[in-house]
């Protein structure tokens, strides 16, 4: 048996899409780890001694998820380490990371901070091509595009059940951190339109708070938690539109008719990868032709490259 740290975007945070990214990844890293003992350690707060210990005492360390790179870890860092950190962290391997915004190269800081954290043993998984770019910036010649776990069942026979026409009803999000009162608000019009119900999923605190400004209680409000989303998705023929990204594989993962509405590098550097279907959120003219127009889903993954970063753990452990 062997001991595994998984350091966990859930931890201190409030956005449920960290949790849709994190049961991936605890998912697919069950399946590869079948008999060994998994410890969760924080991202989004400061790392503990008793935290150090226990990654000391770890065979293999993964962070996985969401965008917790910057080109300037000194100044911004979702992930909280700092050079400190990197005298008890290293030989982490990443999976399905992102880097965080569109910025210029890593600046030095960066690149010694990552230098000391981050295996270069392992191949490292990173979600799309800028995050890959990105990387070898900083030095790192192992790694792959193996674009986000939560995407990695999403296959040509999954995608081949996933309705091409509209549904009655339709799941929609917006974003607490990135909010346009007249995108967001226009979005709801154009929803209504075509749509005989719409609900509304809460994945941070402040997207509840946006929507009652624009629709007051107008739509049915899904509680916040993947539970009542899963049992949505699972039990009504619902069409998804909306701009929270996970929450969008979500509804692909439940085989639902998705609409994802790019308003960050996320979801479009995701997409210019994997044909995820996504369209800027002010395109509204692309949003509604989504709606009325019958199209199949065919996302393509990097398969190679996901069995590539598997397969290394069986070859060297």
């Amino acid at each position: 048996m062997k001991i595994i740290s998984v350091f966990d975007t859930r931890i201190a945070g409030s956005n449920l899409g960290d949790h849709i990214i994190m049961q991936a990844v605890e998912h697919h890293l069950r399946e590869m780890l079948t008999q060994d003992f998994f410890i969760r350690i924080q991202t989004h707060d400061n790392i503990s001694q008793q935290s150090y210990a226990l990654i000391k005492q770890s065979n293999l360390k993964f962070c996985g998820g969401t965008n917790l790179l910057s080109s300037n870890m000194d100044r911004y860092n979702q992930w909280k380490v700092n050079l400190w950190d990197s005298i008890y962290i290293n030989d982490v391997v990443l999976m399905g990371v992102g880097w965080w915004q569109y910025q210029k190269a890593p600046n030095n800081y960066t690149k010694i901070l990552l230098g000391r954290l981050l295996s270069s043993k392992y191949i490292h998984s990173v979600r799309d091509s800028y995050t890959e770019k990105q990387m070898k910036l900083c030095g790192f010649d192992n790694v792959l595009n193996t674009s986000c776990p939560t995407m990695w069942r999403l296959t040509p026979q999954h995608c081949a059940s996933i309705p091409a026409s509209k549904s009655d009803e339709v799941v929609m999000t917006l974003t607490e951190y990135n909010m346009n009162q007249e995108y967001d608000t226009k979005l709801y019009n154009i929803l209504k339109k075509h749509y005989q119900k719409i609900y509304f999923w809460i994945q941070q605190p402040g997207d509840y708070v946006h929507m009652q400004n624009i629709a007051s209680d107008m739509v049915e409000y899904i509680p916040p938690t993947l539970e009542h989303l899963d049992a949505l998705l699972s039990d009504k023929q619902v069409d998804y539109i909306g701009t929270r990204l996970h929450a969008g594989i979500r509804a692909l993962q439940h085989k639902r008719r998705t609409l994802i509405l790019g308003v960050d590098n996320r979801a479009s550097e995701i997409a210019r990868d994997t044909n995820l279907p996504v369209v800027n959120r002010a395109n509204y003219q692309d949003i509604e032709d989504w709606i009325v127009t019958p199209k199949a889903t065919q996302i393509t993954l990097p398969e190679e490259n996901i069995k590539s970063w598997r397969q290394q753990f069986s070859k060297k452990m």
